[in-house]
């Protein structure tokens, strides 16, 4: 399919971005790696008739360790996530998650800022992020501002952003603690396998298990925002989680 006509524009830096956007407001779209918004443009479900193009910004491409915490730039590939050393060593979750996104071509061109930003329920880095309770920081015409990710997604698609507003950076703090897993279901169609949900978990310094986010704990529903799903008193022993331990009610459906 043909997406409707729009104008292009490519920013040689994130001030010159953040003044297009100012410039055409709610008719522009910022595009990064393109495997999320260029889909729904191609079946209109997304119509904007300016396009920032994002790709020239290679300051917004980095991992670093900040101490506290470990700083990934919005525009990081994928691929570079899932092979970043700091990743591996102080927040393995991220880094193989990462590795689990699409397939080998759209983890070389997807970035995680694209993929938070693009606000699907049943992505796989918004499930992550989540359970590491990171936080984004986003930069517009009013300056730079720090937003939880608990608070970042508001619906379907939605954000708290701004449309002159653009996601810099998200910071994931070091887990105190190794333990982790990572769940992806799916279900496959004619020709494609399709993400339905995404958990993730870590556990956390004190001995209790934080369960996963992303899926409500009532399947096969769908929620229109990544949730978390509330934790478990904290015992002096975890239990393990199963079916009959899970906080609410689940139920895999008929």
């Amino acid at each position: 399919m043909i997406p409707s006509s729009f104008s292009y524009q490519r920013a040689g830096s994130v001030e010159e971005a953040l003044d297009l956007a100012s410039e055409h407001g709610d008719d522009a779209k910022f595009l990064a790696g393109g495997h999320s918004l260029l889909p729904l443009m191609k079946l209109r479900l997304a119509a904007p008739e300016v396009i920032i193009d994002l790709g020239g910004l290679h300051d917004l491409s980095y991992v670093n360790d900040e101490g506290p915490y470990v700083a990934i730039g919005a525009l990081t590939r994928h691929h570079d996530v899932e092979h970043s050393e700091v990743l591996a060593w102080q927040v393995p979750l991220l880094a193989y998650a990462a590795g689990q996104v699409g397939d080998p071509q759209i983890r070389h061109r997807g970035t995680i800022g694209g993929s938070v930003v693009h606000a699907d329920p049943a992505s796989d880095l918004p499930a992550v992020l989540l359970a590491l309770d990171a936080t984004l920081v986003a930069r517009g015409a009013g300056g730079t501002r720090e937003i939880p990710i608990g608070e970042f997604f508001q619906g379907l698609f939605e954000t708290v952003l701004e449309p002159d507003e653009l996601l810099t950076e998200i910071r994931v703090p070091k887990p105190a603690s190794g333990a982790w897993s990572f769940q992806k279901f799916t279900q496959r169609a004619r020709t494609a396998t399709w993400p339905w949900s995404t958990w993730a978990a870590r556990r956390c310094a004190r001995p209790r298990w934080r369960p996963p986010w992303p899926a409500a704990p009532r399947l096969p529903t769908r929620p229109p925002t990544p949730p978390r799903a509330p934790a478990p008193p904290t015992t002096s022993a975890p239990p393990r989680p199963t079916v009959s331990t899970w906080p609410g009610s689940w139920s895999p459906g008929p």
